[in-house]
């Protein structure tokens, strides 16, 4: 396998506990799980979880890193047995396992026992499941996350014996591509703070979101009304995001359906078609790219432009903070975007009142709907609360928290 130095630092750890705090795309997932397949394959009849805060995000992300890492090493190949897709469960020819799980509470994560546990997104597990975990884990635990800000690993864990302590960011990472080195870089120009966090894997506290009234969802209820899909233009550096909205009591229900670099708009049509999305239901998209809406419709799709004016990005802002928004647990790069959306800040660390340019090709297109769909005074505008309500979550604390 080809591996970076966060391999090598992760793989001779001594400590039980190996803590990996790190930036966007420092590869941190990667490696550790490069480690885990090595350890499986050395040493026989080993059990290995890997924790993510539910299955959605563990198969966008550490699922999908492992399914890389096998497809990378034919030698590797040659050691897997089976894997059970329903289970999540590689299993190997010498014994080993390699299971894919998420914990809905404490009580739940009290079964079985493992020899390695790897908690991917720590942020997004509860001190309870982790501790739990760790009570039953007899080697050793790897740990990673993005520090946008502190929390139970810093209070419990960092300082204290047998846990070391890696630090990386994206320049740890020889396999990423010089675009992306770029577009992490230019956050500075956007937030000292994410900068700090992303650029830099320096632990921070993501302050100024933009919308904070947002909760995580299983499902769009049954009896939900769709608004349009919204559709915001990318290739190269920019990824191409497609969502789709609904309003149901008073409240938007958002599910993503595409986020992806690179295409066309003849590959955007293909994956509609894939999709199973019809033809003859609005897509609202970017306004600024004429040319791109033209050939889509061109291509038979019911497809329009968002209704921009000179303060229209503030304008929608406004109508979606009436909301109470429901993001599908699927959505899982929507709920990355939300997590990281800000307002910019001068100097001083004064607001601006306009967001930051970045993170936002899934939050765009939710903005273009609410412009053609949810402007005050439409009929479509129902509301369950007064808009100077705080939304708050079950345990009443502010929604929105990653």
């Amino acid at each position: 396998m080809q591996t970076s130095v966060l391999y090598k630092y992760n793989y001779q750890a001594t400590a039980h506990i190996v803590v990996n705090q790190g930036g966007t795309s420092s590869g941190k997932t990667y490696a550790i799980q490069q480690v885990l397949f090595t350890l499986a394959c050395e040493q026989p009849k080993q059990v290995i979880t890997v924790v993510g805060q539910d299955i959605p995000n563990l198969k966008a992300g550490a699922m999908r890193d492992a399914q890389s890492i096998i497809n990378s090493s034919a030698a590797l190949q040659n050691m897997i047995k089976s894997f059970n897709k329903s289970d999540r469960i590689y299993e190997l020819h010498n014994g080993s396992i390699i299971e894919f799980k998420s914990y809905d509470n404490g009580q739940d994560a009290k079964s079985g026992k493992r020899d390695y546990l790897f908690i991917n997104e720590a942020n997004g597990i509860t001190l309870d499941v982790y501790s739990e975990l760790a009570l039953r884990t007899r080697k050793r635990i790897f740990i990673d996350y993005n520090p946008n800000a502190a929390f139970w690993v810093h209070d419990q864990l960092i300082g204290k014996p047998n846990v070391q302590l890696l630090i990386s960011d994206h320049r740890h990472n020889p396999f990423l591509d010089d675009a992306m080195r770029a577009k992490i870089e230019a956050l500075r120009e956007q937030s000292e703070e994410q900068w700090k966090v992303y650029a830099r894997g320096l632990t921070g506290k993501i302050t100024g979101l933009v919308l904070t009234n947002w909760f995580v969802c299983d499902a769009i209820p049954p009896d939900a009304k769709r608004l349009a899909y919204g559709l915001d233009f990318g290739f190269t550096n920019d990824e191409t995001g497609l969502i789709e909205v609904y309003l149901a009591n008073g409240e938007l229900w958002i599910n993503e359906w595409l986020y992806k670099t690179g295409l066309t708009n003849s590959d955007i049509s293909k994956h509609m078609q894939a999709m199973g999305i019809s033809k003859i239901t609005e897509i609202v998209a970017d306004s600024a790219e004429p040319k791109s809406i033209e050939e889509l419709r061109r291509l038979g799709w019911n497809i329009v432009a968002a209704r921009k004016g000179p303060d229209s990005i503030k304008s929608s802002i406004d109508i979606l903070r009436r909301y109470r928004i429901n993001v599908t647990r699927s959505s899982v790069n929507l709920q990355h975007e939300l997590g990281r959306y800000q307002w910019r800040v001068d100097i001083n660390g004064r607001s601006l009142n306009e967001p930051t340019d970045s993170w936002n090709h899934l939050i765009d297109p939710l903005r273009y709907v609410a412009l053609n769909k949810l402007q005050i005074g439409r009929s479509t505008q129902t509301r369950s609360r007064m808009p100077w309500q705080p939304v708050t979550n079950s345990n009443n604390e502010l929604a929105g928290i990653m």
